[in-house]
């Protein structure tokens, strides 16, 4: 998560505004989504011609010719109590590049302000789009809107998959019980409003409120590491004393819903459902940021401008020609990742400020024992206990 989110603003995303849109599906096709790879190949194809032909309509109406746009897609599987529910977020550069001259850099035009009647227009074109995309390939009846074609998917990860959707429990509720809701339940609970830049047509949702200007690029890294984050947090997650497993929610629901709990075989079923299918990519690279356009070394920031820049300085950090020799590789360090998230710098010594290197690893046990029992430190492991789950909450379970 932290890494991806420092390659992507290091290395993948220019200094200009970027906005976030996001797409999320009824329940039917989120569950053929989840199961189909290239089905939903084809729908994040057509989500993501849809908001660049946005921009390059819009460009072309103030008069730049040979506009082009570009976005990066994430596709995300899971909702906030660990059911399946796959939707789209996509980090898209707010405005095009001008690439009509071959001879120059290409110019960046930034998109006009976003309007509401933008998003609505965009989110039911792209509910026309895809539901008549499903139907041409039989996924989607034309007067029901789910496909009653029940041997295209009879395996038991589809069935594990339309479970996980809905909230239940794909397995008869004799030998796995459903999932609970935890918490203070309203009895009215209180009635769904779109926000600003935000709209909904027959379940599709289309939401387009964040944008991070240009120069903000600590607050573009924070929102590349949300939408690169893993589906589940452990610190969230405890058992009860019955047996069930219980997750904590992030956010209330409108209900009033806190926390949901599992049946263990029901738990093993929503994780199964959030693995995506083999060799299925699931942060994809369109437009002016594509791997083969033609502008794109002249439009992504140089490799680690950052760690260039700091070498060219002749800091500490820097002199070292193992930090040299890292600042030419993709991925960052541990300590480097830990400098940049949590403003930890783990490599200088707490007493004469100096930097840590490695002198040896050593891997011997017997001399592994005589240095920690020289030092008075234990060389002996401590007894395992009992595993222990994270902090209980009051919930009847």
């Amino acid at each position: 998560m932290s890494d991806t989110a420092a390659h992507l603003v290091d290395e993948v995303l220019p200094d200009v505004p970027v906005r976030q849109w996001v797409l999320s599906f009824p329940y039917p096709i989120r569950s053929l989504l989840a199961y189909d790879p290239v089905l939903c190949s084809g729908v994040r194809r057509i989500f993501v011609r849809g908001v660049l032909g946005f921009l390059d309509r819009q460009a072309r109406q103030q008069g730049h010719v040979g506009a082009r746009a570009g976005a990066l897609i994430f596709v995300q599987r899971f909702g906030s109590a660990l059911n399946l529910n796959l939707h789209f977020h996509a980090l898209v550069i707010d405005g095009t590049y001008d690439c009509a001259n071959p001879f120059s850099r290409p110019i960046f035009h930034a998109a006009p302000p976003l309007e509401d009647e933008d998003v609505a227009e965009l989110v039911r074109a792209l509910q026309r789009r895809v539901t008549r995309y499903l139907q041409r390939n039989g996924k989607l009846a034309r007067e029901v809107g789910i496909d009653g074609d029940s041997d295209s998917e009879p395996e038991l990860l589809a069935l594990i998959n339309a479970a996980s959707v809905e909230g239940r429990a794909a397995l008869p509720a004799e030998k796995s019980p459903p999932a609970l809701r935890l918490g203070r339940r309203r009895e009215s609970p209180r009635a769904f409003v779109p926000g600003s830049l935000c709209a909904d047509h027959e379940g599709f949702s289309l939401h387009a409120l964040v944008l991070v200007p240009a120069g903000e690029r600590e607050r573009l890294e924070h929102l590349c590491r949300y939408v690169a984050r893993p589906a589940i947090a452990t610190k969230r997650l405890s058992l009860a004393p019955n047996g069930r497993v219980i997750y904590r929610l992030r956010r209330h629901w409108r209900d009033g819903t806190a926390a949901v709990s599992f049946d263990p075989l029901t738990f093993i079923e929503r994780l199964a459902a959030l693995i995506p299918r083999p060799r299925a990519h699931q942060h994809i690279y369109h437009g002016v940021l594509a791997p083969a356009a033609p502008y794109r070394d002249l439009i992504v920031p140089g490799p680690r401008e950052s760690k260039t820049a700091s070498i060219a300085t002749g800091c500490p950090a820097a002199l070292d020609p193992e930090a040299q020799r890292r600042a030419n590789t993709r991925r960052s360090t541990w300590a480097e990742l830990l400098q940049r998230v949590f403003a930890i710098d783990v490599l200088e010594c707490p007493h004469c400020g100096g930097r840590r290197k490695l002198i040896a690893l050593i891997t011997d046990g017997v001399v592994v024992r005589k240095i920690l029992d020289h030092l008075g430190i234990p060389s002996e492991p401590p007894n395992l206990a009992r595993a222990r789950g994270g902090q209980e909450l009051a919930f009847d379970a």
